[in-house]
Formats: C-alpha cells, sequence, structure tokens
C-alpha cells in the first residue's frame, strides 16, 4: 500500500508539472492534487496498518524478522539449501514454488494485462514483483532469526 501510494503521489506530481491540457475532462491541476492526496492517503494508511500489524506480532509472542536487506540477500541461497536438505520446516514447498510461478510470468512475455497499456500495463507486473520481494525478504528474515535461535541453543552457557 506504501508502496504503490508513493507511485500515485509521484504521478500527481508528474501531472502536475508537466501535464497542459484537460485528462477526461479534468484539468491537470485537479488531477495532480488529487493524485498527490490519494497517494499520501493511501501512504499513511499502509504505514499505519504496518505499525498495527507489528504490535499484533509483538504482543502475541510471535518471532519478528531480523536482518538488513544485504544481509537477508546473502542469507537466500542458505535458505533454499536448508529448505531442500537439511529440513527447514519455516518455508513450505508451496511457497518455493509460488517464488518460481512468480519469477516466470516476470520473465514471461505473456501478460495479464498488456504492457501496450499506458500506467495500467506494468501494474500487474509491478504488484507481482513486490509480492516476490516482500515474501523472499519476510522468509529470509525468519531464516535468519531461526539461525540465530539454532547457534544461540547449541552454544553451551559459560562456567
Amino acid at each position: 500500500m506504501v508502496f504503490f501510494g508513493g507511485l500515485l503521489a509521484l504521478l500527481g506530481l508528474v501531472t502536475l508539472a508537466f501535464r497542459d491540457a484537460d485528462v477526461l475532462g479534468v484539468p491537470p491541476l485537479g488531477l495532480g492534487i488529487g493524485l498527490l492526496v490519494l497517494g499520501a492517503a493511501s501512504v499513511g494508511l499502509g504505514l499505519l496498518r504496518r505499525a498495527q500489524r507489528r504490535r499484533r506480532r509483538i504482543a502475541s509472542g510471535e518471532p519478528e524478522p531480523i536482518g538488513n536487506v544485504f544481509e537477508r540477500a546473502r542469507a537466500l541461497p542458505r535458505l533454499l539449501k536448508a529448505a531442500r536438505k537439511e529440513g527447514y520446516l519455516g518455508l513450505p514447498k508451496g511457497r518455493m514454488a509460488l517464488w518460481g510461478f512468480a519469477l516466470l510470468y516476470l520473465v514471461s512475455p505473456i501478460d495479464v494485462i498488456p504492457e501496450l497499456l499506458p500506467i495500467i500495463g506494468v501494474t500487474d507486473d509491478a504488484g507481482v514483483a513486490v509480492w516476490l520481494l516482500t515474501s523472499v525478504s519476510a522468509a529470509t528474515g525468519m531464516y535468519l532469526r531461526w539461525e540465530k535461535d539454532r547457534k544461540g541453543q547449541t552454544q553451551l552457557p559459560p562456567r
């Protein structure tokens, strides 16, 4: 929601800066301000929902993903290897299959909505890409948490 809100706000700014003629009978000033307001509202709601989810996870005692973007990217090959060979149960086989289908969809020339349509043509690809990146990021963050917890259990306490 935050990502698409940012895109709407950016589209509103571009409309305000570069559009001279009416768009479907709406003056560019009104359209640009409308898109900016919708984008800002979407970003605000997205951030609010994210904070609520995080509070709920913490309150329920659910483990929180750890690691920054680079640590998570480096952990992805280890995660895939552990899920295939070492019996890591935090990543279901179905999710790995969905990741594969998402990658195929992104590189495939066949789309649900063709790219020839302005703006809306890339939204299906953008949605799949955002889902794929957030899903992989969350899974690798949870894997890093699992690795950290497992290392902490195998170490003996100091005497």
